[in-house]
C-alpha cells in the first residue's frame, strides 16, 4: 500500500498497526534503529510486541517507536494518533479538540492533550535570520467586550482599550516564512528586541506608525505606511502580515473559540507552520514534516496545565 496523500487514505493506511511503525521508522530511524538511550546499534526486535532491545545492559533497554517522542507514555494507539496529526496539520483553520474525540472515539481532555503535543512539534525552532524585504506588525488577541455574557464582561473587561488582551507579534518576510510569537507589551524594547533578534541588519522593513518602530532606520531601511491615512503605498504595505493575523483571528474565533493567554504560542505556532507550508508542500508533505519534527520534544500533562514551573514557552 502506498503512503497516504489524503485524509481518507491516511486512515486506512494506518489503520494497520505495521504500517504506523514502518511508517515511523523510516522517519525516525532513516540509517537503522538505534537505541534511544546509549545509542547503541545492536538492538533486537520483538515482533510479538513491537518493541526493541539493546543489547547493552542499562537502564530502559526495551524501547518502542514512541520512546523520545511526543507520543511517550501515551495509552492511545498510533493509529489515532497519526490521524489527529494529519488532521490538525491540513485543516486550514485547524480543528477543534471536540471534533477529534468524535471522530476518534476519545476523550474530549484526551484529544485536547493530544493536540497541543502535535502542536509542540510544529514548532519551527530553526527560524533564523530573514532578510530582504521584511514587514513587521503587532496585534491584541483577546475576545469582544461585546460579545460576552455581562457576567464575563464583569470579570473579563476591567478597562477599556487594549489592557485585557494579549499582545503578540509577526515579523514576514516577503516571499518566505512567517515568525508570530507572544511578546510582553508593545514598547520600544520588547518590540525591536524581536526584530533585532531575527531580522538581518540593512534589511528593508515595513510597519505601521507606532512609535515603538522609531529608532529602526539606524540599522535598517525602514519605511512607514500610517493606516489613519492609506493602506498602502506602492512596496510600503503590511498586508501580508494582516492577512496572516485574519487567518490566524478566523481560526480562533471559528474553531477554538476560547484560547488561554497561556497557551496562544501553541496555536501561533500551528497557524505559522500552515502558513509557511502551504505553497511548497502538499497535504501528504506537510504531514511527513511534522512526523520528522517529533522526536526529541516532550510535553506532559502538568507541564501543559501549568502544574510544575518548568512551563516551556515560545523559542522565538
Amino acid at each position: 500500500m502506498t503512503e497516504p496523500k489524503s485524509l481518507q487514505e491516511a486512515v486506512l493506511y494506518f489503520s494497520h498497526p505495521d504500517n504506523c511503525l514502518s511508517y515511523l521508522v523510516a522517519r525516525r530511524w532513516p540509517n537503522g534503529v538505534i537505541c534511544p538511550t546509549c545509542g547503541s546499534e545492536k538492538v533486537s526486535f520483538s515482533a510479538s510486541r513491537r518493541i526493541w532491545q539493546c543489547s547493552s545492559h542499562h537502564a530502559k533497554r526495551q524501547f518502542s517507536v514512541k520512546v523520545g517522542t511526543i507520543f511517550e507514555d501515551s495509552p492511545i494507539g498510533l493509529d489515532k494518533w497519526l490521524v489527529a496529526t494529519w488532521m490538525l496539520t491540513n485543516c486550514k483553520n485547524g480543528i477543534s479538540s471536540y471534533e477529534v474525540a468524535r471522530a476518534l472515539r476519545v476523550t474530549q481532555k484526551s484529544a485536547w492533550f493530544m493536540l497541543h503535543r502535535i502542536r509542540l512539534a510544529l514548532q519551527d525552532e530553526s527560524f533564523g535570520m530573514v532578510s530582504g524585504e521584511v514587514e513587521v506588525d503587532e496585534t491584541f488577541i483577546g475576545g469582544a467586550a461585546r460579545f460576552m455574557h455581562a457576567d464575563k464582561r464583569i470579570v473579563r473587561i476591567t478597562e477599556t482599550g487594549t489592557k485585557d488582551k494579549t499582545p503578540v507579534m509577526g515579523i514576514l518576510e516577503r516571499g518566505g516564512k512567517v515568525c508570530a510569537s507572544v511578546i510582553p507589551n508593545r514598547r520600544k524594547k520588547a518590540i525591536q528586541g524581536k526584530i533585532r533578534k531575527h531580522v538581518a541588519a540593512g534589511s528593508a522593513i515595513y510597519s505601521d506608525a507606532l512609535m515603538s518602530y522609531q529608532g529602526l532606520n539606524r540599522d535598517f531601511v525602514h519605511q512607514v505606511i500610517d493606516h489613519a491615512e492609506k493602506y498602502v503605498d506602492g512596496r510600503i504595505h503590511t498586508n501580508g502580515l494582516e492577512n496572516f493575523w485574519s487567518l490566524f483571528k478566523r481560526g480562533l474565533k471559528g474553531t477554538y473559540v476560547s484560547v488561554e493567554p497561556f497557551h496562544l504560542f501553541r496555536y501561533l505556532d500551528e497557524q505559522s507552520f500552515r502558513f509557511n507550508n502551504r505553497k511548497d508542500l502538499n497535504d501528504g508533505g506537510r504531514f511527513d514534516r511534522v512526523v520528522s519534527q517529533i522526536v526529541g520534544k516532550r510535553l506532559t500533562w502538568d507541564k501543559l496545565t501549568g502544574k510544575t514551573p518548568n512551563l516551556e514557552t515560545c523559542p522565538n
